[in-house]
């Protein structure tokens, strides 16, 4: 009996193996809550992929640890293809500051860049200062009282920067995510975050909180109106974002094709780019969508940030 069984599981596997990529739907891990701009662009791009991979494509959140949980899972998952994650700046390069089980460098196979995402510094609605300039002399005036999310090693970076660029200082208040660290801003609980102009817009539309400056050297198509902080009042504050898609390292080059394919065909239509600039996504140049574009862009976003990180000396708390 033990033999037959053994050979009936032998056949279901080998069909299983020799189906077409993909057979069954594909889980696409968001690693951080519901509610921030990770999530929403996950959801966005899983429903535009569905239609050209023919299987559903289904959002997973998995918060926690800077999306360092997120990542080990995909890390550990099987290279076929049915378990990839939306990765970031956060994830991708500033996991470093954690106690990771995975390399960045060596444990992901890149599917294809997104999107580049302007980074806006946002302030609670009734705070007093209006732009950067406006902040300094209110940091200065009230030393070590502004209160500074700190969801992100991405956001930390920005307020070290800005610490020592102006010689003030701020309280970090770490949160899990862009969602909740929203919600507490709009309760008046925190002053200052920096995030992505996708989490930012909605709110700084509907007049809940206050955008002082994107942290960008030049001003964006997608955020139009919104200075630089060259413009603003800190010269040389700056943090870029962007979305891409990752996966265990191992993957056959025909399931990375037919992802990467499935992602461009998504990135191509104009609701999506629609949906995407709505949230001040600028999305990413054709070259950069392949998945030779996105490893040679998440390599300088390595070579660039990491002595960064390290010279800051950013730690988990």
């Amino acid at each position: 009996m033990r033999i037959v069984i053994g050979a009936v599981l032998a056949v279901l596997a080998t069909l299983a193996a020799s189906q077409p990529f993909p057979s069954r739907p594909i889980t696409l891990i968001s690693p951080f809550p519901p509610g921030g701009s990770t999530d929403t662009t996950a959801r966005i791009i899983a429903e535009a992929m569905t239609a050209p991979l023919g299987q559903a494509v289904v959002v997973e959140n998995v918060g926690g640890a800077n999306g360092s949980i997120a990542l080990a899972r995909v890390a550990r998952a099987a290279p076929d293809g049915y378990t990839i994650d939306i990765g970031q700046w956060d994830t991708h390069v500033g996991a470093i500051i954690y106690p990771i089980s995975f390399d960045l460098q060596k444990d992901f196979a890149p599917i294809g860049l997104m999107t580049i995402n302007p980074q806006l510094m946002i302030a609670r609605k009734g705070f007093p200062a209006d732009d950067l300039k406006g902040l300094v002399a209110y940091m200065k005036a009230n030393p070590g009282k502004v209160t500074f999310v700190e969801q992100t090693a991405a956001a930390k970076l920005s307020g070290i920067q800005m610490m020592q660029a102006t010689g003030t200082e701020v309280l970090f208040i770490p949160f899990r995510g862009a969602g909740p660290a929203m919600q507490a801003m709009l309760g008046n609980q925190v002053d200052l975050m920096v995030l992505q102009a996708a989490a930012a817009l909605p709110q700084a539309r509907s007049g809940n909180v206050k955008i002082l400056a994107n942290l960008s050297p030049k001003r964006s198509p997608v955020v139009q109106g919104v200075p630089t902080s060259d413009e603003s009042g800190i010269p040389g504050l700056y943090a870029v974002g962007w979305f891409g898609l990752f996966g265990p390292r191992g993957m056959p080059k025909e399931v990375v094709a037919k992802l990467n394919g499935a992602l461009m065909r998504a990135l191509a239509e104009e609701k999506v780019k629609a949906r995407l600039a709505d949230l001040g996504l600028e999305v990413a140049s054709r070259e950069q969508q392949t998945s030779e574009g996105l490893a040679a862009f998440h390599k300088a976003e390595i070579d660039k940030w990491w002595p960064v990180i390290k010279a800051a000396n950013i730690k988990v708390e």
